[in-house]
């Protein structure tokens, strides 16, 4: 059995497709049919070479998609052939196995735990979830990595109490999704900040009380006259940018105020902080996908998508084929989508 696959040869070159053998299954691993897989910024950072240097090349790559289990491995107890299922890099549970290795004309073309670029797909056991109920195949992509990390980091660790004020840095994917998701809090303030103006409507949109084009204004100046000069309860941070995380850092109140990010800077990039800051009780950390456990929180996710609250579908602008993965590579580096979507040409 053979697969079409995008794969990742050299570092800042185009992806090649090919078709490679799909190997036999190992125990713990899964035979998926893709469906449909994002794109995201941080497959745009490897295939840029922002990683820094790559050990693995050739490889495959895509962590976030949806498809149908076709075979599944000794041991493998979670899914079974004919489910439909969300594929993500948050790993839940299940068995952990290695990737396995395709094999083209002899080379070796390695793939991690999960990968999507690709009409069929071996994944882990423990980076498979049952899709919900009521999420159709293209939005539910959007839960193998957005939503968890997005909606996930406003609703398992921030929890924004009555009238917080809370600024979003960056209107990708992940941004959005958070921004939507404090729709479900009575927040007094709901800032976002991008440099798209047409991300900056989708945020007011969905409920967005300020928005800020931080390519035309002063980010920081704006906050402090939507706050009165307090600055806000929380800033969450997405752009990738260690400039930006900076800036959604001062923007935060001195005694409390916490800065959220789960955007990732290319390699080689540090953040600066003004240690009186921290003296001051302001707050910075790391999220590692929104903090989600995907058993748990997908079927969440899943109920509020059903009842209208979380409107995924409008983050899925424009849909690609395989051999167009490139172009949508270049449309979000040039900040022309918000999610690219790849739909496979097979659909079962």
């Amino acid at each position: 059995m053979k697969t079409r696959a995008a794969v990742l040869f050299e570092l800042n070159k185009p992806l090649r497709i090919i078709e490679v053998d799909i190997p036999d299954l190992l125990p713990g691993q899964v035979l998926v049919k893709i469906a449909y897989s994002g794109v995201c910024h941080s497959q745009l950072m490897e295939v840029r070479g922002k990683r820094g240097e790559d050990p693995y090349l050739p490889h495959m790559l895509g962590h976030e998609g949806s498809g149908r289990v076709i075979h599944v491995g000794e041991g493998v107890a979670k899914v079974k052939p004919g489910n439909k299922i969300v594929l993500g890099w948050i790993k839940g549970r299940g068995m952990d196995v290695p990737g396995p290795k395709f094999v083209k004309d002899g080379v070796v073309i390695n793939a991690g735990g999960v990968t999507t670029f690709s009409d069929y797909s071996i994944v882990s056991e423990n980076r498979c979830v049952r899709l919900p109920g009521g999420v159709p195949m293209d939005c539910a992509v959007l839960f193998g990595c957005a939503i968890p990390t997005g909606a996930g980091m406003v609703i398992n660790r921030i929890k924004p109490g009555k009238d917080s004020s809370v600024a979003v840095f960056g209107l990708g994917g992940i941004g959005l999704s958070a921004l939507m998701t404090l729709g479900l809090y009575d927040c007094s303030k709901v800032i976002g900040i991008d440099i798209v103006d047409s991300k900056l409507k989708i945020a007011k949109d969905f409920g967005a009380t300020h928005c800020i084009n931080a390519a035309e204004e002063n980010v920081l100046e704006k906050i402090n006259v939507v706050t009165e000069a307090r600055g806000v309860d929380y800033s969450i941070e997405t752009t990738g940018l260690a400039t930006s995380i900076e800036t959604a850092f001062r923007s935060v109140r001195k005694f409390g105020g916490l800065c959220f990010f789960a955007s990732h800077p290319q390699f080689g990039d540090n953040i600066r902080l003004d240690p009186y800051d921290l003296i001051c009780g302001k707050k910075i950390e790391g999220s590692w996908g929104g903090e989600s456990n995907p058993d748990r929180d997908l079927p969440r996710f899943g109920k509020l998508f059903r009842y209208g609250k979380l409107p995924l579908e409008k983050l899925l602008d424009r849909t690609y084929t395989l051999e167009q993965i490139n172009q949508a590579l270049d449309d979000l580096e040039n900040r022309k989508v918000i999610r690219p979507l790849i739909r496979m040409e097979t659909q079962e």
